[in-house]
């Protein structure tokens, strides 16, 4: 193999596949990127044999052919050569090394066979639609940060994206929940997508799309099976296999008879939440509120270290109330919502709370409260 590449081209598709690759492997292949060349372009592929992900760049190719070469480190190369530079990647007659080639700099990596490369097999896929870049992004910002962390309950372990009837309308619906909060974002369902299988898309799955989902304008491609997701954005493909589990019924923890409604202002709150949860040995700590007529006061206790309360004007007309959250569950939430207002919707001190954005109501949360 013998291809010449322009640095930034290689870069950028390298910055992608690499992330895939786990830093330390039992298995030496899987440190590995594949580099194949296909048509005019350089392909290349990594995986971690849950999730893989290929990329194709524009080269010149002198000499077809294809190989494996250390992904972090052939990355971490390319990345510390100069801006504008060529790059020519060759192996040697026995495919044992490759050379990347740059100016004055030459490095000799080693190279393992490529038949030892393994295959994400798909199988057949169900359901194929597109989709937005903007609308898949809203999905999973505004859900993935309520993804249990808890390998005991793997089947939280990422974002739960199914199809659904609100009214007369269908739905494509993405939540996600840790037990002690939930996230729900919804879209209308794209032409292709009805009677999809409900899925569950993996905690790291989430995070490399996230980081995809640059370019608004984009259009996804979406294929799903009952086992695996592939996604192709733009010069990207990316699949993954899902979480073998089922969800559990989260529409019985969503509230509907919360009346007592509170307004307000989304940053004040943010900040005064901040301010007085400094004073807590760690983020985890309650924030107690005591709610009453056209005020919140906000106050943490922490026996080693002292006392904080802060108070802010708000909008609520029902009889006071009290009722303890997570603080960092309340920046999380608060951070999520576009709008300049809040809404919270209590039933009482005990009950789930629901959290609205005045200014998107495609999205909704729900925290358990503390006690404090």
């Amino acid at each position: 193999m013998r291809v010449i590449l322009e640095r930034s081209n290689l870069l950028k598709s390298l910055g992608h596949v690499h992330r895939v690759v786990e830093r330390r492997n039992t298995i030496p292949i899987l440190s590995n990127v594949l580099l194949t060349t296909e048509g005019g372009n350089l392909e290349m592929k990594a995986t971690d044999l849950d999730l893989e992900m290929t990329e194709a760049a524009p080269a010149s190719i002198e000499q077809g052919g294809g190989t494996t070469v250390p992904a972090h480190l052939l990355y971490d190369i390319v990345r510390k050569l100069p801006d504008g530079a060529e790059v020519m990647l060759k192996t040697d007659d026995s495919g044992n090394s490759m050379s990347v080639v740059a100016g004055r700099s030459t490095f000799r990596l080693q190279c393992l066979p490529q038949t030892d490369f393994p295959e994400l097999s798909a199988g057949q896929f169900s359901h194929t639609f597109s989709i937005q870049a903007e609308d898949l992004k809203l999905l999973i910002n505004r859900t993935q940060f309520a993804i249990s962390t808890e390998e005991t309950r793997y089947y939280l372990n990422g974002i739960f994206l199914h199809t659904i009837e609100v009214g007369s309308k269908l739905m494509l619906r993405a939540v996600a929940t840790d037990g002690h909060r939930l996230a729900r974002a919804e879209i209308e369902a794209p032409s292709g997508s009805e009677g999809m299988p409900g899925i569950i898309i993996p905690r790291k799955t989430v995070g490399e799309l996230q980081k995809l989902l640059d370019e608004p304008d984009v259009t996804v491609q979406v294929q799903l099976s009952d086992t695996k997701i592939r996604l192709q954005i733009g010069t990207v493909v990316l699949t993954s296999k899902l979480i073998d589990g089922t969800f559990p019924d989260y529409q019985r923890v969503i509230p509907t008879g919360n009346d007592k409604e509170l307004v307000i202002d989304r940053q004040s709150f943010s900040a005064a939440v901040d301010r007085v949860s400094t004073v807590s040995t760690e983020r985890g700590r309650a924030v107690k509120l005591s709610i009453g007529d056209g005020h919140v006061t906000l106050a943490v206790n922490n026996p080693d270290s002292g006392s904080a309360t802060d108070e802010l004007p708000a909008s609520y007309e029902a009889e006071p109330i009290e009722v303890g959250f997570n603080a960092r569950y309340l920046l999380d939430v608060a951070g999520q919502l576009s709008g300049n207002d809040a809404r919270f919707l209590f039933a009482d001190a005990g009950s789930p709370t629901l959290i609205q954005d005045t200014a998107d109501e495609r999205v909704l949360y729900v925290l358990m409260p503390m006690r404090v």
